[in-house]
């Protein structure tokens, strides 16, 4: 089974949202969609759900259209899970209630151990009996998911589902729930901001630019090979620099850069002379903010630097 995306376009009042954009994703798939703020990432998922209709093209799952609120009463498939950045609990039921509110009650000690294991999976057991009003944003978030995989979907889209947790949870969650969609044979695509749900647990990135797909990949082929700076940048600091303002070269050799920090170090005779502003402690290292012709640079080091000591660098 496939999910199709053919040449589909959509506009929100006058402005164009997403342009004709293509891509297929095969069942079982972790796909992360990553871009700046406003360039279509939450619409595309939207799109795929069929909470709009298209302006043009197609999207198909097995071959079958996925169809707009023209053509279906309740938007949404039922074998596609939706979960917004809004979570949609009902606040005056409890953790347990709401996850399994779309479970039937045929076999209450099944509904049960559903519900248990999904509680166990986003680390909210010992929250079960509690109202979801009195929760945190982060605590709300992780019922939200556990409830929109409690009847298991064969598609999942994510808009930003880590956004509220806290940095510890977070980590293990995301472990959690990606083991989990594997094991399962889940198709998820998560739109996000975070590069680490690109880099650790998407099996492809697609990078969005207002409204159009600039680029798709292996997640990793794109962070050592990125197209463009924006595409760089979105995995963190880059410096956008020439070969030859770090090795001597003939004049036709000369080439663009698109470096990261840890690719950049100290060196004690280096042809690249820069001016520390700013250090950076990181835990394992010192991020540098460095001034080069004018324009801010960024390296890492293992010691902090001083303010205004020069130093020379050269690729690591």
């Amino acid at each position: 089974m496939m999910l199709e995306i053919k040449n589909i376009s959509f506009t929100y009042i006058e402005n164009p949202v997403i342009k004709n954009v293509s891509f297929a994703i095969d069942k079982g798939q972790n796909i992360a969609v990553i871009g700046e703020s406003g360039c279509g990432k939450s619409t595309l998922l939207k799109l795929i759900y069929g909470l709009y209709d298209l302006d043009q093209g197609a999207i198909l799952y097995d071959e079958k259209p996925i169809l707009g609120p023209k053509h279906n009463l309740v938007p949404g498939e039922e074998y596609i899970k939706y979960l917004a950045q809004d979570f949609d609990l009902m606040p005056y039921t409890t953790v347990e209630e709401n996850v399994g509110k779309f479970l039937s009650n045929t076999n209450i000690n099944r509904k049960q151990a559903r519900v248990q294991e999904l509680l166990e999976m986003v680390e909210m057991t010992e929250f079960a009996k509690v109202k979801a009003k009195f929760l945190s944003g982060g605590q709300q978030q992780r019922v939200a998911l556990a409830r929109v995989l409690a009847v298991e979907p064969e598609i999942i889209l994510l808009d930003e589902p880590f956004s509220q947790i806290d940095t510890f949870r977070k980590n293990s969650l995301r472990r959690n729930l990606f083991r989990y969609l594997k094991e399962k044979g889940v198709t998820c695509i998560i739109a996000t901001h975070d590069s680490t749900d690109a880099l650790s647990f998407s099996d492809e990135t697609i990078v969005m630019k207002n409204g159009d797909v600039i680029a798709k990949g292996d997640s990793k082929t794109l962070y050592e090979k990125p197209a463009n700076k924006y595409v760089a940048s979105l995995f963190g600091e880059v410096n956008e620099l020439q070969l030859s303002q770090l090795i001597a070269l003939e004049e036709d050799q000369d080439e663009i850069l698109l470096l990261y920090p840890h690719q950049l170090k100290v060196v004690d005779n280096g042809m690249m002379k820069a001016v520390v502003k700013q250090s950076y402690f990181k835990g394992s290292h010192y991020l540098i903010k460095a001034a080069f012709e004018r324009r801010a640079i960024f390296f890492e080091h293992d010691a902090e630097l001083e303010f205004n000591q020069q130093v020379t660098l050269m690729l690591a």
